[in-house]
C-alpha cells in the first residue's frame, strides 16, 4: 500500500517483495536481528549478493542488480524507521551527507544554494555501464515475421518502431490510436498516423505510463496496417467488442481481457525462443532508441519520442561501437600522414 501510495509502478512494487523477503530470509540465516541490524551486516549482505550467481545464466549480478536490492532493503528499513518499528538510529546510518557537484536538470538548490548536499546511500555497489542490449534488423525482422498472431505482430512492431514501454503499449485503449493523416474530428491537432501514451492508473491489468505524462509517438505505415489486421483478428473472439483495450487475451478461459506483463513477456520470450534468440519486451525499446541515435536523430528529439524527463537517461544510448573507435583512429591516423 505505501509503494502504491507513493505511485511506484507495478512492476516496482512486484520486485520489492522477493528482495525484501531474501533480506529477511539472509538475516534469520544468520541470526541477525533485522531491525537493529549494523552496517557491517549489511556489508556482509552486499557481499553475499554479489557472490551468488544469477538463476538464468550463473553468472554474478551486475552491480545494477545488486544496488537495486540494497535500495529496496533502505527502502524498507526507512519506512520501518518512520513507523516507529525500528529504531531511527537504524535507518539513519544507512546514509550520508554527500555534496553535489552537479545539479541536474530542474534541481532546486534552493534560494542561497543551501541544498547542495544530499543524503546517499553508504553502501554502493560498482556499476560497469553497458550497452543495453539490442536486436539487429535482421532480428528485429524474424522476431516480427515469427509472431504468429496478428495481435503480436503489432504489439512488437509498436515496440520496435515507436519506442514504448511495455507497460504504456499494454495501457493503450483503442481511442489512443488515431491512424488517419488528420485527426482533428478527434480533436486532435497532431498530424498523421500516431499514438497517444496517457498515464492511467487504474489499468484492469496493471498496465502503468512509468513517466506518469503524455506523449505522441508516430506510427509507421507497417502499424497502422498490422493494426487493421488485429481489429479483423479480434473481432472473431466474443467479448472483445466490448473491451476498449488494444491488447486482449484472444484465447483461453481469460479471453476479451486486457493482456498482463506477464503474458506478453512469455509471449515474446517465446517467439524469440523460435527465432533462436534471447527477446524481451524492454530490449524492443533500447533497439528503437538506439537505432534513432545511430541515424544521427537530435538527443532531444528522441527524448522526447521516450517520454524521458531527463536527458541524463539518454547516456546509455549514446555509447560508441567498437566500429566508432576503429573508424575515429583511422581517420586521425590517415590525417596525421597527409
Amino acid at each position: 500500500m505505501h509503494l502504491r501510495a507513493r505511485g511506484r509502478s507495478p512492476h516496482t512494487q512486484r520486485n520489492y517483495l522477493p528482495r525484501v523477503g531474501r533480506y529477511l530470509n539472509w538475516c534469520r540465516g544468520r541470526g541477525t536481528d533485522w531491525q537493529t541490524v549494523s552496517l557491517g551486516d549489511l556489508a556482509r549482505y552486499k557481499f553475499g549478493l554479489e557472490l551468488t550467481p544469477v538463476r538464468h545464466n550463473q553468472q554474478p549480478p551486475a552491480g545494477k542488480t545488486v544496488n537495486a536490492h540494497l535500495t529496496t532493503v533502505c527502502e524498507f528499513l526507512r519506512f520501518c524507521a518512520a513507523q516507529g518499528r525500528i529504531p531511527q538510529e537504524v535507518a539513519d546510518r544507512l546514509v550520508e551527507p554527500r555534496f553535489l557537484h552537479h545539479a541536474p536538470r530542474g534541481y532546486q538548490r534552493g534560494e542561497h544554494g543551501e541544498h547542495s548536499v544530499i543524503r546517499a546511500r553508504v553502501l554502493r555497489a560498482l556499476e560497469i555501464e553497458v550497452p543495453p542490449a539490442t536486436l539487429t534488423s535482421a532480428q528485429s525482422q524474424c522476431i516480427v515475421d515469427a509472431a504468429r498472431m496478428a495481435r503480436d505482430r503489432l504489439l512488437l512492431s509498436i515496440l520496435l518502431t515507436g519506442g514504448l514501454r511495455i507497460g504504456e503499449a499494454l495501457g493503450l485503449r483503442r481511442e489512443d490510436m488515431h491512424l488517419l493523416p488528420d485527426a482533428t474530428h478527434l480533436g486532435c491537432t497532431h498530424r498523421g498516423a500516431h499514438l497517444h501514451v496517457r498515464p492511467q492508473q487504474d489499468n484492469a491489468n496493471g498496465a502503468r505510463a512509468k513517466s506518469g505524462r503524455s506523449r505522441v509517438v508516430p506510427l509507421v505505415r507497417e502499424c497502422v496496417q498490422r493494426y487493421r489486421d488485429h481489429l479483423a483478428e479480434r473481432g472473431e473472439v466474443p467479448g472483445t467488442a466490448g473491451s476498449d483495450y488494444v491488447f486482449v487475451n484472444l484465447v483461453g478461459p481469460y479471453a476479451a481481457r486486457p493482456m498482463t506483463y506477464s503474458n506478453a513477456k512469455q509471449i515474446i520470450e517465446r517467439i524469440g525462443n523460435r527465432c533462436g534468440f534471447r527477446a524481451r519486451p524492454h530490449m524492443m525499446r533500447h533497439t528503437a532508441a538506439t537505432r534513432w541515435i545511430r541515424s544521427g536523430i537530435d538527443p532531444d528529439v528522441v527524448q522526447t519520442l521516450l517520454g524521458h524527463a531527463s536527458s541524463a537517461s539518454m547516456a546509455v544510448y549514446l555509447h560508441a561501437t567498437d566500429e566508432d573507435l576503429r573508424t575515429a583512429v583511422e581517420l586521425a591516423a590517415a590525417g596525421a600522414g597527409q
